[in-house]
């Protein structure tokens, strides 16, 4: 059920980038909204700043890159004024995110259920034996087998799509009104990644949080999204329901996207994939 009110609404966001010749903006003027038991898909090609402003929104942007935005707010909280100490007290209790690699995003030296207490004592406090039987049952709730065994585990004795699993899990520890999926299923395999999205829809479902799914590919996220913002060179070029922009894509960047995207019954050097091209205007256009 989607609700009225949107838990994040950011305006006019701009992200810039220090360098040694001149500020280089990697966001500029980029709007995003999203309703509970909602997901907003934002996709784009690599470089087009759909991670940035994610991790903008998370305000994991390091100095001296410059984030700035009309409106920055999760529900009626102004994120934009909070200090870091404050900010840290959001982060995985109001706002999940999941990462593209869970084997960089996950301790190496630590066991997965040390991972997922700690996140929940953080935040939540109360007993560890509390946050051990919340562990295990998320972990049994995305699907992990024998998952009280599973705690005792360091991440590089899971599987790929079993440690994507334990950060999916992770994120939900504190039940937050918010998860950013930062191109979970990119290094996924298609069947693992097919019971990842579906995963994520039921879980959604269930929790009715909202959700931000990030992706280069916009067949994934026109599986899993409500809405979608289409992202090229920091700057939304379009928007709308997932229904409308497949339909009727306005845009010639969406048009190529959606023309790279292949086929069923498709054949190697007869049907070749399209492609963005540049036109003598500098419009991109599908090939």
């Amino acid at each position: 059920m989607i609700d009225g009110s949107p838990v994040l609404s950011v305006r006019n966001l701009h992200v810039t980038i220090p360098t040694p010749t001149a500020p280089f903006v990697a966001v500029e003027g980029v709007d995003l909204e999203v309703k509970a038991g909602e997901t907003l898909g934002i996709v784009g090609e690599s470089g087009s700043g759909k991670s940035v402003s994610a991790l903008a929104v998370m305000r994991l942007l390091p100095p001296p890159i410059m984030v700035e935005a009309d409106d920055l707010r999760l529900g009626d909280l102004d994120l934009s004024g909070l200090t870091e100490h404050r900010m840290a007290d959001v982060r995985g209790a109001r706002i999940g995110m999941i990462f593209q690699e869970p084997m960089t995003a996950l301790n190496p030296v630590l066991t997965v259920g040390r991972q997922l207490t700690e996140t929940f004592l953080r935040h939540r406090g109360g007993r560890r034996s509390a946050a051990r039987d919340r562990a295990v049952h998320l972990l049994e709730r995305v699907g992990i087998p024998q998952a009280a065994d599973r705690l005792r585990a360091y991440p590089h004795q899971l599987s790929g799509g079993l440690r994507q699993r334990v950060m999916i899990a992770m994120a939900l520890m504190c039940g937050p009104d918010l998860i950013i999926a930062d191109e979970p299923t990119t290094a996924l395999d298609v069947t693992v990644q097919a019971q990842i999205l579906d995963l994520l829809a039921g879980l959604q479902t269930e929790h009715g949080m909202a959700m931000i799914f990030v992706s280069h590919d916009i067949g994934v996220v026109a599986r899993i999204a409500h809405t979608v913002q289409v992202m090229h060179a920091g700057r939304t070029v379009e928007a709308g329901s997932v229904h409308d922009l497949l339909a009727r894509p306005s845009h010639p960047y969406t048009r190529a996207l959606l023309s790279a995207i292949p086929r069923p019954g498709m054949r190697w050097g007869r049907d070749p994939l399209g492609a963005v091209t540049w036109t003598d205007d500098g419009a991109e256009a599908p090939s």
